[in-house]
């Protein structure tokens, strides 16, 4: 057990090496796993305090950031379990699984859009749908239920009690809050998890969290594969595609779904969000919009890029930069964005690399 820990470990400093709670707990290393893997082992481990703050974009919403030891449990469960759950899942279901990210679903999707119109040449619809605060709103008895029928073996009754004390763990009972108070109050109400039911909604940014509703809307992908007979489906955490040639069977699978979600997971159907329109006019998915021939990068994501390279001072520019180098990079026709880019950079100061992949550090 204690190697399985020290592998949590390894995975969990990766991206947060350099974080004040990794750093803290890097200090007395040998002593903070010993005194973590005795807690667990003896059945007293209980999850610390969280920090919670607001970020703005794309629109305000709560992160809730586990303490480093709280994480680095979340991985040992994660790396025990998730396995068996994921060769359980739809190939077109995305997030938070190895190599299934953005590009992987958009991917998926423009194949799948390439069946269904003969490669253009017929006409298709498509359903798009979205969660109402699916974080928030998530039942955790139900999602709990789900779980447990996978980790049910009596050998595995700690891993299971493990899994109970994370999902259960309410981080408002020891919460410390980041941030001027006018960003939280951008947040609205019925987005908030401080306003959430007991047993109900995960906090968004743990990797558990991710985890977890991926676990919770497999049944959903089970239903649209082997209930709706759906052959063109795609999901991304909440957001969801289903492609057909006939618009009076999408509208009919709309309202199966809009049946199935409330009775058997609690969750409901943002009306806002569902569309249903030809695939000819653009399927925007994952930041991408799909079109006849190409997929290029969503308009408001480069518009937004542009404006925040005006914006940011000039050590974050290199950082921020290369970043939405790589993000366009992604879209099959993206020469054109990726030139307004690296003129906006170069206005900046910076160099940038002949092919409009990267830009340089000034010195």
């Amino acid at each position: 057990m204690f190697e399985r820990l020290l592998v949590a470990y390894l995975d969990c400093r990766r991206t947060k090496r350099n974080s004040a709670s990794a750093l803290a707990f890097e200090a007395h290393l040998e002593r903070n796993l010993c005194a973590l893997y005795d807690e667990l082992i003896d059945g007293s481990y209980q999850p610390g305090r969280s920090i919670c703050f607001v970020v703005t974009r794309p629109k305000p919403r709560e992160v809730w950031a586990a303490e480093f030891r709280d994480r680095i449990v979340h991985h040992l469960l994660y790396n025990h379990i998730a396995p068996r759950f994921h060769a359980g899942f739809i190939a077109n279901s995305c997030a938070c699984i190895p190599g299934r990210g953005t590009l992987y679903a958009a991917q998926r999707l423009e194949h799948d859009v390439r069946g269904v119109t003969h490669n253009w040449q017929r006409p298709a619809h498509y359903l798009k749908c979205d969660l109402a605060n699916f974080f928030v709103a998530i039942d955790k008895p139900t999602l709990f239920g789900q779980l447990a029928g996978r980790i049910s073996a009596p050998a595995e009754a700690w891993w299971l009690q493990l899994t109970h004390t994370i999902l259960f763990h309410d981080p408002r009972a020891d919460v410390e809050v980041r941030g001027r108070p006018e960003l939280l109050r951008r947040v609205p109400p019925h987005k908030s998890l401080f306003n959430a039911p007991a047993d109900t909604g995960l906090p968004i940014g743990n990797l558990s969290s991710q985890f977890f509703a991926n676990v919770h809307l497999d049944a959903l992908d089970q239903f649209a594969k082997h209930q709706l007979h759906a052959r063109r489906y795609v999901r991304y955490v909440d957001d969801f595609v289903l492609l057909h040639e006939s618009a009076a069977w999408l509208t009919a699978a709309l309202t199966r779904i809009s049946a199935f979600l409330p009775d058997r997971l609690g969750a409901h159907l943002n009306p806002r969000k569902t569309i249903l329109q030809p695939v000819a006019r653009g399927v925007d998915f994952v930041g991408h919009v799909i079109k006849p021939g190409h997929r290029s990068t969503r308009r408001g994501t480069v518009a937004t890029a542009l404006r925040r390279l005006e914006q940011l001072t000039p050590a974050e520019v290199h950082v921020v930069a290369n970043s939405y180098f790589g993000l366009l990079r992604q879209a099959t026709h993206s020469h054109a964005d990726r030139a307004r880019l690296a003129n906006a950079v170069r206005r900046r100061g910076h160099c940038v690399a002949a092919d409009l992949t990267r830009c340089f550090r000034t010195t």
